[in-house]
């Protein structure tokens, strides 16, 4: 039994080498380490590319919160409509 573990444990170190050296690490020349320089533009993409999206986030947010100031008038509005008060704001066109 302890033979069978040992040979699985070996399996599984050889494919986690496999598949850290293939995937996760690349190796874009071929010589068997790791490329700094590499590293060094994803880095920068990744930062670019989250900081494009902190900025469309940030004009969401913008965006949802004049909506939101929008819904608390109208609530208002309906408020104001059960306790029996007039309608606000423009007047119907009824001469159509």
């Amino acid at each position: 039994m302890k033979i069978l573990g040992i040979i699985l444990l070996v399996a599984l170190v050889a494919y986690l080498v496999w598949l850290l050296k293939g995937y996760v690490i690349k190796d874009n020349d071929g010589d068997g380490d790791i490329d700094l320089k590499d590293i060094g533009k994803g880095i920068k993409t990744g930062v670019t590319e989250t900081k494009r999206r902190a900025k469309n986030v940030k004009a969401e947010i913008k965006d949802v919160i004049e909506e939101a100031k929008d819904v608390a008038e109208q609530a208002k509005d309906v408020a104001g409509a059960v306790k029996g008060k007039p309608r606000r704001g423009r007047k119907k066109n009824s001469n159509k």
